[in-house]
């Protein structure tokens, strides 16, 4: 495809992400970092003049919390803040591999996902979870899509985000274009 990888350090804008999500509710809120990268894809994502995520439609919801929330946290001291997390009915549940060591991210940070069903206020959460020492970084992105791609059994639907969209006529042209492709690859 010809897709040039650069260090992101080394450029001054990024125009466009395409990524995923593990979960994105009625109001534009998501949950991502089921794979352990929700730092280096949050990093990316707010130093992006877009974002625009292409999910299947099982990963819609009307609230957001069904999907286990990861929370990136430092080795050091993280048993403190499982702690505290169990104190506070998170119900947290540390992300381990096949052999039962603690996942690492990129940042050879260990990932504490909590199961809390639903997400009454993801605002007030994120707040409480990046002001807890010890926390790098959460998986709820908020104010961050621009645009969702969901496929379906009946095609491809684009959901614009009405508190963020502001499209050209060139943007809706690429819009159309990439969901002419990903039906073709059906």
């Amino acid at each position: 495809m010809g897709i040039k990888i650069v260090n992101l350090n080394n450029i001054d804008k990024i125009d466009l992400t395409i990524d995923g999500a593990d979960q994105v509710d009625k109001d534009f809120n998501g949950i991502k970092g089921g794979g352990a990268a929700l730092l280096w894809e949050k990093i990316v994502a707010v130093n992006s003049k877009r974002n625009v995520w292409i999910v299947d439609g099982s990963k819609l919801s009307d609230r957001i919390g069904s999907f286990p929330l990861p929370v990136e946290i430092t080795p050091f001291g993280g048993s403190q803040l499982f702690k505290k997390f169990q104190k506070d009915q998170l119900n947290p549940v540390l992300r381990v591999n096949v052999d039962n060591q603690p996942v690492l991210t990129d940042s050879k940070n260990y990932i504490i996902d909590l199961h809390l069903q639903t997400i009454k206020n993801p605002r007030a959460l994120a707040d409480y979870l990046i002001r807890s020492v010890g926390v790098v970084e959460h998986g709820l992105f908020l104010d961050i899509v621009d645009q969702v791609i969901v496929g379906q059994k009946e095609g491809v639907k684009v959901i614009n985000n009405p508190h963020r969209v502001n499209f050209t006529d060139n943007s809706r042209q690429f819009d159309q274009a990439l969901c002419d492709n990903i039906q073709q690859d059906d």
